[in-house]
């Protein structure tokens, strides 16, 4: 086997993978949408299962959008090194490099321009604080996210429970979500009324304190994901070019 065959080889394994990995993540994803109610009954029936387990439902969408993403690009390396096609090869090339650019865009924003992306998100939080004001209590969809994002982080609102005063949830149950008060279900003020519970730090500083403090594992997760990407990109050209001297 040549240094061709060798490159078609990995290039086969490696995007086999990677469609494989996508099309079982599409197929959850669609999954957890279409038929949520048996997912959520088969959660409960697990023994020991936590409450929170039920909060997956929420991430169907962002597992689809994923798993396209990743059959997509899956499909075009196969097949592209299999049938020796230019095109699809190209395509790969041009989708993993469009990923290399806003993931290096992003880096730079974060790294370089760090009190510009702080302004940059802080600015989103009208919208955040939006989302919460009129779907929050009302939207299942939007209060499952909010619920595991706020369980996950360990926060409440995207700035502090002051977020939800207007929201339905708070015209309807006349309290603040439980996440605001370490799970606690009456939750009228947890600042002033009770004391003993601690206040909890909104999920917009959280997240900035989870950057800060995680800041060299995340560097070095996206130079390897950067590295992974460079080296596809190297083989997909390598083979784009060779084909076509092959074709010549």
């Amino acid at each position: 086997m040549g240094c061709f065959g060798f490159l078609k080889v990995m290039m086969f394994i490696f995007n086999g993978l990677i469609f494989v990995a996508g099309a079982a993540l599409l197929g959850v994803g669609i999954w957890v949408k279409v038929d949520s109610g048996s997912i959520l009954g088969l959660l409960q029936n697990i023994k020991g299962a936590p409450e929170e387990l039920g909060q997956l439902l929420n991430v169907g969408y962002l597992l689809i959008a994923v798993g396209v993403v990743l059959v997509v690009i899956g499909f075009l390396g196969c097949c592209g090194a299999v049938k020796e096609s230019r095109c699809m090869l190209m395509l790969f090339f041009i989708i993993i490099l469009v990923i290399f650019l806003a993931e290096v865009a992003g880096a730079v924003v974060i790294l370089v321009f760090k009190p510009v992306a702080a302004d940059l998100i802080e600015k989103l939080g009208g919208a955040a604080k939006k989302s919460i004001a009129v779907d929050y209590g009302s939207n299942p969809d939007i209060t499952g996210l909010w619920n595991t994002t706020m369980e996950t982080l360990k926060c409440c609102g995207f700035y502090n429970y002051t977020d939800f005063s207007d929201s339905p949830y708070y015209k309807q149950h006349s309290s603040y979500p439980p996440q605001c008060c370490n799970g606690e279900v009456s939750c009228v003020d947890p600042v002033n009324v009770n004391s003993s519970i601690p206040h909890i730090p909104g999920c917009f500083p959280k997240i900035l304190k989870l950057i800060d403090d995680n800041s060299i594992a995340i560097i070095a997760v996206a130079l390897g994901i950067a590295v992974v990407e460079i080296l596809a990109m190297i083989v997909a050209m390598t083979l784009y070019c060779k084909i076509g001297s092959k074709n010549g």
